[in-house]
């Protein structure tokens, strides 16, 4: 059995190079996509070059890393995966999703890390080539290191000799786990912190590897981490825990290590470094790639947005941090429905999520996206319920919406809450919502909407609300 794939075709005006002169030593990142009126984003000196030098080998490595292989399928290596960068006019964040979906990683350089001129903001590709990753390895701490980033989009033009060009397969839930992603990081909460000499003697202590569906348990005691195989009072679950080994190369740079962790299994890490963060997300198990999530769906399958979403959008400005409340205030918007509207661009791709400001922020992947809502099967079955009419005798009781809806050769019965959703489909059955919504609960969902939008089209405009 094969995925599924997209064809991505990325030009790159030369290959990335780690430039050394006798006076100093300029990384020049080749990137594709670029929306600057400049030929780079960013272009400034690395005030601490072995420590981010030693980061952006962590992302690329991410990107490079299958931590598990279907049984029975051969392993397919992505040639290509190129870690993203924004460049946001206060920091330089460079994300990377592994091949297999279950581990997500962003190293954030803050202010302190570099000094250097913002020519534009943007995000893109980056190219980290196999020389990249090498000469990245050699950079010392004492080295006089440039940084540049960005190219413009005239010069992404093909031309002899001068362009770089690379056709990528990338599988569809690559991409589905780049946004989904994002979703179950606004969940998590933070659990834990201890001090950067427990960190680096908790991992390590994290075995190398793990089968591919163990579990172990978080536990604290005092200010100490350590490992369980059984769940006590105030431990984490912790899924695939030897994938946490992409850490250890920063271990001795720590500052204090934070664990975030939700009901979903998911868990976020956060190593703190004197000028810089790097987060690393874990799926609930190794075997479990992001991309099968389905917490996106509800958003992709959902209109309700509506004005807020025209409007939040519009406000984007790359922000390195969005406050709900400030934003709402901008835009004259109740806060919740800036969430909302927030949510709905984080699953297309226009946001991503930071665990330590507890906040969006903008970037917009160097994809199209377009098309994101087309790769979910359930959110296209759901569609094909509605067109045939296959939601019928819906009732509504307070806050309870339940419904029949077509199933195979069976009508299921499906109820929504202001607490989540259920319904009788096998499906439903065995995942418990735990893998977002099954195509019954989103036909429902479709239907409400359309029922929602046609109602608010017969009221007379005095009676409407922007907002």
């Amino acid at each position: 059995m094969t995925s599924a794939t997209v064809d991505v075709t990325y030009a790159y005006p030369f290959e990335s190079v780690v430039e050394t002169t006798r006076d100093d030593t300029r990384v020049r990142l080749a990137t594709s996509g670029g929306r600057s009126r400049h030929p780079h984003f960013f272009q400034g000196l690395l005030l601490s070059p072995a420590t981010s030098a030693e980061l952006l080998l962590i992302v690329a490595r991410v990107a490079q890393s299958r931590f598990y292989v279907p049984p029975g399928m051969l392993e397919r290596i992505l040639r290509e995966a190129d870690p993203v960068v924004t460049c946001a006019g206060e920091r330089l964040r460079f994300e990377s999703f592994s091949q297999c979906c279950g581990v997500y990683a962003r190293a954030d350089l803050l202010p302190a890390a570099f000094e250097g001129e913002f020519l534009g903001r943007g995000t893109t590709n980056v190219d980290f080539n196999p020389p990249m990753r090498a000469a990245l390895a050699q950079i010392t701490a004492g080295e006089r290191v440039g940084l540049n980033i960005g190219i413009d989009q005239v010069e992404l033009e093909r031309q002899a000799g001068k362009v770089v060009e690379r056709k990528v397969r990338l599988p569809q839930r690559w991409l589905k786990g780049f946004v989904e992603v994002q979703a179950l990081a606004s969940g998590l909460r933070r659990v834990h912190e201890v001090p950067g000499p427990e960190a680096r003697r908790f991992l390590a202590a994290v075995p190398a590897q793990t089968k591919a569906r163990d579990r172990a348990y978080l536990a604290v005691n005092g200010r100490q981490l350590r490992i369980s195989q059984r769940a006590g009072k105030g431990s984490v679950a912790v899924g695939g825990i030897g994938r946490l080994q992409v850490l250890k190369p920063l271990a001795r740079r720590a500052r204090a290590l934070r664990i975030y962790g939700a009901d979903s299994g998911v868990t976020g890490w956060e190593l703190e470094l004197d000028d810089a963060r790097l987060q690393v997300l874990l799926s609930p198990e190794a075997a479990r790639g992001f991309s099968g999530e389905g917490q996106v769906l509800h958003d992709l399958a959902g209109r309700k947005a509506g004005r807020a979403l025209a409007r939040v959008r519009a406000a984007l400005a790359w922000q390195p941090r969005i406050s709900p409340r400030g934003l709402a205030a901008q835009v004259e918007l109740d806060p919740a429905a800036v969430a909302g509207a927030l949510a709905a661009l984080g699953s297309r791709g226009l946001v991503g999520y930071d665990l330590h400001d507890e906040a969006y922020f903008h970037r917009e992947l160097p994809f199209d996206l377009t098309a994101v809502a087309n790769l979910h099967p359930r959110l296209n079955d759901a569609r094909k319920i509605l067109d045939k009419g296959g939601v019928r005798d819906i009732e509504t009781t307070g806050g309870t919406v339940e419904a029949f809806v077509a199933g195979s050769g069976v009508d299921h019965r499906v109820r929504l809450t202001v607490d989540g959703f259920r319904c009788t489909c096998p499906w439903f059955s065995r995942n418990k919502g735990a893998a977002g919504p099954c195509k019954h609960v989103l036909a429902l969902q479709l239907t409400l909407e359309d029922e929602g939008e046609k109602e608010a089209a017969k009221a007379p405009a005095t009676d409407r609300n922007d907002g």
